[in-house]
């Protein structure tokens, strides 16, 4: 039987942070069943002491992102009444950058969704996205801080918009055998990555977008002979977009067994290192 643990997620903001940890922890351990309960906006004594006395029912280890010291107090005394281990996820990040700014936090809760510059241009990035999605307006790619480029059902979109939620403005342009390049894209001056995909992994997507499609197109969409789907047409469609992306000298992030955080992060990294490359070349 697979260990079984209980986790009580104390935050007095949205939780997503301790959500982000604790899937990310939960991950590493491959058998490990958890129960999470979630406590979010917790902002007054009141409420508090509801969350202590669900604990006591159903006790387990309390994760808390509460900034709050008053309410954190609370917290780890009720805590340690219960003899219940509590771990604050921000207390060392937080001591650290007390120590080298010299600076005492200001526990303000949820303080990391002020409408501040970056706010706005997460919003901005957004409206790129989505007036810049799969080959729309072509025209504006020069204003884009990346433009990624790939062959149908190779997780363009979804990446654009991820890529948007951390402000950064991503145009995509499909490659589509046979038809030539769009000349902005061959002349725009911004990073261009490339995502490619295993053959086997794009059928299966493909597969499942036609089935879920559920009309008679769809149906006859599936057939063997289909070139969307079939086989030899398929990896030649990817070798065809792999040397196509070589030739040009884009590079490539293959996005197979990455999630979309994880290929996000791939072409910031190449972002930056086009950035650099630039500065390297055009000093100031």
């Amino acid at each position: 039987m697979s260990p079984h643990i209980v986790l009580h997620l104390v935050s007095d903001a949205t939780g997503q942070t301790l959500d982000s940890v604790v899937r990310a922890s939960i991950a590493q351990f491959s058998h490990a069943e958890v129960t999470c309960h979630r406590w979010n906006l917790i902002r007054t004594r009141s409420q508090l002491r509801r969350v202590l006395e669900a604990i006591e029912q159903d006790r387990g280890p309390v994760l808390s992102s509460v900034v709050d010291q008053r309410l954190q107090h609370e917290l780890t005394i009720g805590c340690a009444h219960m003899k219940v281990r509590l771990i604050n996820v921000l207390d060392p990040v937080t001591a650290v950058l007390q120590d080298e700014l010299g600076e005492k936090a200001i526990g303000r809760p949820g303080g990391q969704y002020v409408m501040d510059d970056a706010y706005f241009r997460r919003i901005d990035a957004m409206h790129f996205v989505l007036a810049h999605d799969d080959g729309q307006e072509i025209g504006g790619l020069s204003h884009a801080d990346v433009v990624l480029v790939g062959i149908s059902r190779a997780s363009k979109t979804p990446t654009s918009f991820y890529l948007a939620n951390c402000g950064v403005k991503a145009a995509n342009v499909p490659l589509i055998p046979d038809l030539p390049l769009p000349d902005e894209l061959l002349h725009v001056q911004r990073p261009i990555v490339g995502l490619t995909i295993d053959p086997d992994v794009l059928i299966s997507i493909r597969r499942h977008r036609l089935d879920v499609m559920g009309d008679r197109r769809s149906e006859m969409l599936l057939l063997a002979d289909n070139p969307y789907i079939d086989p030899e047409r398929v990896e030649e469609e990817v070798r065809w977009a792999r040397r196509l992306c070589a030739r040009h000298g884009w590079p490539l992030v293959d996005v197979s067994r990455r999630s979309i955080e994880e290929t996000s992060a791939a072409i910031m990294g190449l972002m930056a290192d086009w950035e650099e490359r630039r500065a390297t070349a055009h000093p100031a």
